[in-house]
């Protein structure tokens, strides 16, 4: 039961083909010029206001301060903040004020790993707007050097 099916193609006579760019028709415009219509293009961008960040979301104030309070905590054996070392996992604030910080070690066996949880705490719970602080130590997924930002990797000469 094939049942063969013919497709007919017209053929369409004198059907001029689209222009093409040409450098002779390019329209000549001074510095000056081509500088304000880039300010037009991009002056209702940037004339837009930012949207409202609620204050414990990345962007918001009291989250950026919790990650600032985490920035001054430095890993005694390496010259880099906790932060940028990637130990950090997660910060998240609630709506009441309470910041909950998922975080881990280089290693289950660092020198620091009875005492580094409390000091986040302590510092977290020291930022104004934050009304307690709870860290999660876990160890899973494993820290490892992939977790370090760039800044960390330049400071310790791994870029």
């Amino acid at each position: 039961m094939n049942e063969e099916r013919r497709i007919e193609i017209e053929e369409v006579d004198g059907v001029t083909p689209p222009l093409r760019a040409r450098v002779e028709d390019a329209v000549e415009e001074s510095a000056p010029e081509k500088l304000e219509r880039k300010k037009d293009y991009l002056e209702g961008f940037l004339a837009q206001k930012p949207q409202s960040v609620s204050a414990g979301t990345p962007g918001g104030d009291l989250y950026e301060a919790v990650i600032e309070a985490l920035k001054d905590i430095y890993d005694p054996e390496i010259p880099v903040n906790i932060y940028d070392l990637g130990l950090i996992y997660g910060v998240e604030i609630d709506d009441g004020g309470g910041a909950h910080v998922t975080m881990t070690l280089t290693t289950p066996h660092c020198p620091v790993a009875e005492s580094m949880p409390g000091e986040v705490e302590l510092r977290v719970a020291s930022v104004p707007g934050v009304r307690d602080a709870e860290v999660n130590l876990v160890w899973d997924p494993p820290w490892g050097p992939d977790k370090m930002t760039d800044e960390a990797r330049l400071e310790l000469g791994m870029l």
